[in-house]
């Protein structure tokens, strides 16, 4: 079974393609972009992403195809989190 790849929109306009179930760290990566992180477990919502209008958090969750096929993402800033 051929796999479906997903096409992805960043803040930046660049698009990555990507698998059901890829790393949303590095698919940002290959755009240029880096996913703030803080504990890594889901719990302090510092990697949370906007796709398609749904909030995320990136490091427990993998990319999900949709009917669409396009994931436009936005990066969500919180001051407390920023360097």
């Amino acid at each position: 079974m051929k796999k479906t790849k997903i096409t992805i929109r960043w803040p930046n306009n660049k698009e990555t393609y990507a698998s059901e179930g890829d790393n949303w760290f590095s698919t940002a990566e290959k755009a240029g972009l880096e996913i703030p992180t803080g504990c890594l477990t889901g719990s302090c919502g510092a990697c949370e992403i906007d796709v398609n209008g749904q909030t995320v958090r990136a490091c427990v969750s993998g990319i999900k195809n949709n009917k669409k096929c396009l994931l436009n993402v936005s990066l969500i800033t919180d001051p407390f989190w920023e360097k």
